[in-house]
């Protein structure tokens, strides 16, 4: 049973637009080029996401539940190279829609050079971009992100703990 919406209560179709109104996004191209030029590429999907889509080499994941801390310059939590507010973070996730979300908070954060990519990990590959079976260990994990492991049967399963 759907109720009325409560006063002051938003849809996620216009979060996500007041979302991407503040990013300057990129294209896959764009982000390849700029990884290419020191720009960290951020993916945020789950385990089994990674595992049954692939991975981009040399993109650092942290899992969507990490990302405010491990990458808030002023987080005990934050990753050892998070020194600063100028870096260029690119966020992507599978079909770039929570990416825009993920980036918005980052610019919250002071991250001002933050963004995300569209069309996410799908648009990656199919614009024919590097990439790289889950598992295949191209990808930098970092804390609290699980990795991506393939079953023999190929169906895709959380590493344990």
């Amino acid at each position: 049973m759907v109720s009325a919406r409560p006063a002051g209560a938003r849809g996620i179709e216009e979060i996500l637009a007041d979302a991407r109104a503040r990013l300057v996004r990129v294209t896959p191209r764009q982000a390849h080029a700029e990884q290419a030029g020191g720009s960290v590429l951020v993916d945020i999907r789950p385990a089994a996401l990674r595992a049954a889509e692939g991975e981009i080499p040399g993109s650092v994941v942290i899992e969507r539940n990490h990302l405010e801390w491990r990458l808030d310059p002023a987080s005990d939590a934050r990753l050892p190279w998070v020194s600063g507010y100028d870096h260029r973070i690119i966020v992507f996730c599978s079909e770039g829609y929570t990416s825009s979300l993920a980036a918005a908070a980052l610019l919250d954060l002071g991250l001002y050079r933050a963004t995300d990519m569209t069309e996410g990990f799908q648009g990656w590959r199919a614009v024919g971009l590097p990439w790289s079976a889950a598992g295949a260990g191209s990808v930098v994990l970092a804390p609290g992100a699980g990795p991506a492991v393939v079953s023999p049967g190929g169906a895709t399963a959380l590493a344990p703990g």
